[in-house]
């Protein structure tokens, strides 16, 4: 099953299950209607702002849209994993994000508070306005391969190979590759139920 489906098709079945219509959860998360249809026919899958916004409407975690199975015990993902199943939480829209893909490694621990990614970051074209997204929670990123720029509230971060930040989601960041090249990146998610 194509991740984003799976992911809409997760949202659509504990909504469901917790009879909360589409207007109720629009109301509840701030979010439009129709972007909220677009994500459970997996026509839209957005940045994970919309997302958490969502899992807190539901009571989950961020992970329930993305968990495998329920292994309570630690989890192990070997390497060669990381490039066999990505979730992209971007729209084909470069001015509201930019488009990464996301390689979870722990879909198969369930209970996580975390949500550790390998992300792969594609170029930009030059002179895009970013749109910046908040959220509750903590992220860190590592980057792996190539420069990162994270823009966070009015300041701007550079990130080579090597280098790490650690901040508040809920001030108003974007994570996007520095110049024409791609990036790769370590990231945790941590967001409070």
């Amino acid at each position: 099953m194509k991740a984003n489906k799976k992911i809409g098709d997760r949202i659509k079945q504990l909504r469901d299950s917790k009879s909360i219509t589409i207007t109720e959860m629009a109301e509840r998360s701030g979010l439009d209607e129709k972007q909220i249809i677009k994500i459970e026919q997996a026509e839209d899958l957005p940045s994970l702002a919309p997302l958490i916004k969502i899992a807190r409407v539901l009571g989950v975690r961020l992970g329930t849209f993305l968990d495998d199975n329920d292994n309570l015990g630690p989890t192990v993902t070997r390497k060669q994993q990381h490039d066999s199943k990505s979730v992209s939480f971007s729209t084909k829209d470069k001015t509201s994000h930019q488009h990464m893909d996301y390689y979870g490694l722990s879909s198969a621990k369930a209970g996580r508070h975390m949500e550790p990614f390998i992300i792969q970051i594609d170029s930009i074209e030059e002179g895009v306005d970013f749109v910046l997204s908040t959220h509750e929670g903590e992220e860190f990123i590592y980057c792996l391969e190539g420069v990162v720029e994270i823009k966070y509230g009015a300041e701007t971060y550079l990130l080579e190979e090597g280098d790490s930040i650690y901040y508040d989601s809920i001030v108003e960041h974007h994570v996007h590759a520095a110049g024409e090249q791609c990036a790769k990146i370590l990231a945790v998610v941590y967001t409070p139920l």
